[in-house]
């Protein structure tokens, strides 16, 4: 054993919970005093109930939504391709500044399912991070890459979803 180090944890698939269980880690670390970065890399300007929640700890956790929304429901790629590209380099400069001890990328499994980032440049910023900071990356349909760069992988599966028997998003519990 080689004690501890900070680890790169994935959690992917196509069940409810990966931004959720982010969250989670976000306070546990928070509950030791630790600083959180969250960078939302899809989601807009729909109002979520974590950006209510993380205004109330602002002391430990920065919060930042930089997406312009749901990039499938898209009505100018092009934009959001230099929008995750901008995204992604304020991620690059939150990891090499090294003032969090966990930085959460949510969503940034898109940016190589869709082409947006190359998977290779994501690989080596998150493996040449400090040492001792811990990188939460979500979304969707992880690449091999980011799987086998991983030290944690966790995929979440559906195996039943309120949508399909007609209720909607919740406040609370969706958003």
């Amino acid at each position: 054993m080689s004690g501890t180090r900070g680890l790169f944890l994935l959690f992917t698939g196509n069940g409810k919970g990966k931004t959720t269980a982010a969250l989670g880690l976000a306070f546990r670390a928070m509950g030791h005093g630790q600083r959180v970065a969250m960078i939302q890399f899809i989601k807009g300007s729909w109002k979520y109930g974590e950006l209510e929640s993380a205004r109330r700890f602002a002391d430990l956790l920065d919060f930042h939504v930089m997406g312009r929304g749901f990039t499938w429901k898209s009505d100018n790629l092009d934009r959001d391709i230099a929008v995750a590209r901008e995204a992604w380099e304020f991620a690059r400069a939150t990891i090499a500044g090294n003032r969090h001890q966990l930085v959460i990328l949510d969503e940034l499994t898109y940016l190589v399912t869709y082409g947006m980032i190359p998977e290779q440049e994501i690989i080596d910023t998150l493996t040449a991070r400090p040492s001792s900071m811990h990188v939460v990356v979500t979304g969707r349909g992880a690449s091999d890459g980011l799987i086998a760069a991983a030290d944690l992988v966790t995929e979440m599966c559906e195996i039943r979803h309120p949508y399909k028997k007609g209720i909607r998003a919740q406040k609370g519990i969706e958003f």
